[in-house]
């Protein structure tokens, strides 16, 4: 993984050094190091992977069509381009000769970088791609725009530099919001990218190890005047398409740029932006999951519009806000799925004769709860209902409440109701809550009956 600045956490400072100055970007630095090594520590790295699939094929999707529109910039005509969200938006189109040339450059790169993995393994094809071409524009003098046309990439060392803002809780009062914003869109990025990137090469990265990794290297950098950052996801693609496998590539990238903010800016700045153009149209396609266009009509409906909307969301939005929306939206469509499973099965009992039995099944929880009081029919039943939970499992308080409002109900009618087959973590739940009084040699795995006192309103185990 290649880790760097990165636009995702530059869009939340713009705010911030706008209102507050860039000392206090500094400050907010430190902090968000601070929290995203807190994050590492308390090992919350591993939720990423409650992050469904769908979301992550969306946000593979999204990220390849924000860096396709991003590489649009480069057709427009120097000093005529205004750069908005992830595009490019007025200025004129290069057209004619111009046109032509550029996209020329574009096509031999890419021709390159997809010829050269044939012939060796031994130079990185984007490599090879941005060396070929730079080399022909030099030598034929091309007319073309350069790197050095955007801006200047010379630069020198930083120096250690405590932030100055005042240490008080004004301070972090200001702060601490972007701080929170800045970690969790920086560990999101960075632990995407991760799973990513291990699907690739079949390994598996220690999430919350990179957060603490993270965490230091943020907050070092704050202390260095330094924006902080994240993991590059399309740096980090062409890295492992180029054959980067170790943790000496990223060590490498950063030795690399260091040396030529100092040393070869002058070299670098004659690069043809036509070249990295190429380059990033090579990430495009290898990025972009062609296989979820042919799936979508496999899938259920819902994971298909989760593909869609997540990558819609990153084009129009942000990655990070795309993952989060997309998880909410799969959680939000698993628990209606779950909701719904509710159902059961009538017989009369064996062992308790003119006893009717409700066979539960399906998960009790709070998405399903009221649906499971409409199980019952409280004045046709007989004076005693058993309800077996053999088949289901007691999830959350907003299901002991519905356990209890059947009970109420039964109680009312003036009929008795027992509960048997409590599985082990139900039992310990409804123990928990203080609903269930039982012997310590009871056994709460199966064959555990519960009477429900209607006059206490106590679960009673026996």
């Amino acid at each position: 993984m290649i880790s760097g600045a990165t636009g995702a956490l530059a869009v939340v400072m713009v705010a911030l050094v706008a209102q507050h100055g860039v000392e206090y970007l500094f400050a907010t630095v430190v902090l968000m190091g601070l929290l995203q090594i807190f994050a590492g520590a308390m090992q919350w790295g591993k939720f990423i992977r409650l992050v469904p699939h769908p979301v992550m094929l969306g946000f593979v999707n999204g990220l390849a069509i924000v860096i396709f529109l991003a590489q649009l910039t480069q057709f427009k005509v120097p000093g005529s381009v205004e750069l908005s969200g992830h595009g490019a938006s007025g200025g004129e189109w290069l057209s004619g000769l111009p046109l032509y040339v550029m996209l020329g450059l574009v096509g031999l790169t890419m021709l390159i970088i997809w010829a050269t993995p044939k012939v060796t393994k031994f130079i990185p094809a984007p490599l090879a791609g941005i060396g070929i071409v730079a080399a022909l524009v030099i030598a034929f003098g091309l007319d073309v725009p350069r790197v050095g046309d955007m801006a200047s990439i010379q630069g020198g060392l930083p120096t250690f530099h405590i932030p100055s803002v005042p240490l008080n809780l004004e301070t972090l009062q200001i702060i601490l919001p972007y701080a929170v914003i800045l970690a969790a869109i920086g560990l999101i990025k960075s632990l995407l990218t991760l799973n990513l990137v291990g699907e690739m090469t079949n390994k598996r990265g220690g999430a919350s190890q990179e957060c603490i990794a993270q965490g230091i290297s943020n907050t070092v950098t704050g202390f260095f005047g330094g924006m902080g950052g994240c993991a590059m996801i399309g740096q980090s693609m062409i890295n492992v398409k180029s054959g980067g496998r170790t943790r000496v590539a990223g060590i490498a990238a950063a030795v690399f740029l260091l040396i030529f903010i100092l040393f070869a800016s002058p070299i670098i700045e004659l690069i043809p932006l036509a070249a990295l153009v190429g380059v990033m149209f090579m990430v495009v396609i290898g990025t972009f999951a062609w296989n979820s266009i042919t799936i979508l009509r496999k899938v259920p409906r819902m994971d298909a519009f989760v593909i869609l909307l997540v990558t819609a969301v990153t084009v129009y939005e942000d990655l990070a806000v795309a993952v989060v929306v997309g998880v909410i939206v799969s959680a939000l469509a698993y628990s209606w799925n779950n909701a719904r499973r509710i159902h059961a099965k009538t017989r009369e009992s064996v062992t308790d004769l003119g006893a009717k039995v409700y066979e539960i099944q399906g998960p009790l929880f709070f998405g399903s709860s009221d649906g499971f009081v409409e199980l019952f029919d409280f004045t046709g039943d007989p004076d005693v209902v058993i309800v077996d939970f053999a088949a289901s499992r007691v999830v959350d308080q907003s299901a002991l409440q519905a356990i209890e409002a059947v009970a109420g109900k039964y109680e009312e009618a003036g009929k008795q109701i027992k509960l048997r087959h409590l599985s082990r973590d139900c039992h310990q739940l409804l123990t928990k809550a203080g609903h269930l009084m039982v012997d310590s040699d009871d056994d709460p795995d199966y064959e555990l009956a519960v009477d429900y006192n209607v006059r206490t309103g106590i679960l009673g185990g026996h």
